[in-house]
């Protein structure tokens, strides 16, 4: 009947009109949720120092890491560093007098970092004393070189560690690795902020960091073999190898913190390092982007040393890690937000704060007192006096 009909076409297009208003309603509420978690994530700086970092990190935890993966590698190599130049004034400084210490207390000083670039600039890769000295002896160095040697106006800043003198820690995050609380859980508590000498960035986030978390004898996320590691004992002395091979499980271990695979090893760069395989880098910026980077190794005979920088690749960072002296060596993390070198200066019977803190590099963007705000929510590691800090040196 032609009624009938009628009320069976008007039946369908109800019935389309509610499924589309139904829908557009989902899509609102949809669209609210999305523009309040991310408003959230905008004002929040344990997201990043810019704007643009952090709501990269909110798409990265709302499944959109590969999109923002490819944004960046898109970025970097439409914005390739400089070729050519010097650095700016400033940034590599010359030492007005000459470093003298007892090896009887720490260890030997280092040799000259010898520059990528040649010939080497007036101070380039020469050791100086930055932050607070322990027993009346300079317990972390600091020496600049150019990136390589065709990105010349960029340098990278490098950290010595004396072992010796100085224990490690790992501070564990509310978001980087969660759960906890750990018995060193960031923010440094002020009374650890008495003997704090540095502090520095720790690896990926642990869903890009192809590893393992331990800490407190508690395994926060599974160790992956053959992931590069470091490693603390309870002794604040450390290690980094390949995980069960070069350094494994013990009843020393306090914490262990994976990210990649080592990019050093045997005091050479890695096999397949200059392909920059992304099952072994990290399904991050790729490992042929130039961008700021960071690095941690150990030396032959048991120093730390850091690298942090602009304009690096995998392969120059692995570079200036072995030209440092690293015999292993593991990537940390990337970015300018993220990429963060501290020491601190303070009077004996003081403590490290955000105001007495001073960066590896003039460049780097997030500050010294992050070690210190509540509102930091990812790992780090410390480097704390084994004994009294007894005097100051002159932080250049």
């Amino acid at each position: 009947m032609p009624g009938a009909k009628h009320r069976k076409r008007t039946d369908a297009r109800y019935g389309l009109r509610r499924a589309a208003v139904g829908v557009l309603g989902v899509l609102v509420v949809f669209v609210a949720i999305a523009s309040f978690s991310l408003g959230g994530y905008l004002v929040d700086p344990a997201y990043g120092s810019s704007m643009s970092s952090r709501a990269a990190e909110w798409a990265r935890e709302h499944g959109a890491g590969s999109l923002v993966t490819d944004v960046e590698n898109w970025w970097y190599r439409s914005h390739p560093p400089s070729v050519g130049g010097r650095p700016g004034a400033g940034q590599i400084s010359v030492p007005t007098k000459k470093l003298v210490v007892n090896p009887l207390i720490g260890l030997p000083l280092p040799h000259r970092v010898i520059s990528p670039a040649q010939p080497p600039l007036p101070g380039e890769g020469v050791w100086q004393p930055v932050g607070r000295s322990v027993e009346g002896q300079p317990a972390v160095l600091k020496a600049v070189v150019r990136v390589d040697a065709v990105h010349t106006s960029y340098t990278a800043s490098i950290a010595w560690m004396d072992t010796k003198l100085l224990s490690a820690a790992l501070y564990s995050g509310s978001f980087i690795p969660g759960g906890g609380p750990y018995t060193h859980t960031a923010p440094v508590s002020p009374v650890a902020a008495t003997s704090l000498v540095a502090a520095f960035n720790a690896g990926f986030r642990m869903q890009d960091a192809q590893g393992g978390y331990y800490t407190d004898g508690k395994t926060v996320l599974p160790l992956r073999p053959g992931a590069a590691s470091f490693v603390i004992y309870n002794d604040g002395s450390t290690a980094i190898g390949a995980w069960g091979t070069e350094v494994a499980m013990t009843p020393r271990v306090q914490s262990v913190r994976q990210n990649l695979d080592l990019i050093v090893d045997g005091g050479k760069p890695v096999p397949g390092l200059a392909v920059s395989n992304n099952l072994s880098w990290g399904a991050t910026i790729n490992g042929n982007v130039y961008a700021w980077r960071s690095g941690v190794g150990i030396t032959a005979n048991g120093a730390l040393v850091y690298v942090g920088g602009p304009a690096m690749s995998i392969n120059t960072l692995a570079d200036v890690l072995i030209r440092a002296g690293a015999v292993r060596a593991m990537e940390l993390d990337i970015n300018e937000d993220w990429v963060q070198y501290s020491t601190y200066t303070y009077p004996p019977g003081g403590a490290a704060n955000g105001a007495n803190g001073t960066s590896l590099d003039p460049n780097m963007v997030s500050s010294p007192s992050r070690y210190f705000a509540t509102w930091f929510n990812r790992d780090f590691f410390t480097m704390s006096a084994r004994r009294p800090t007894t005097s100051v040196v002159t932080t250049h």
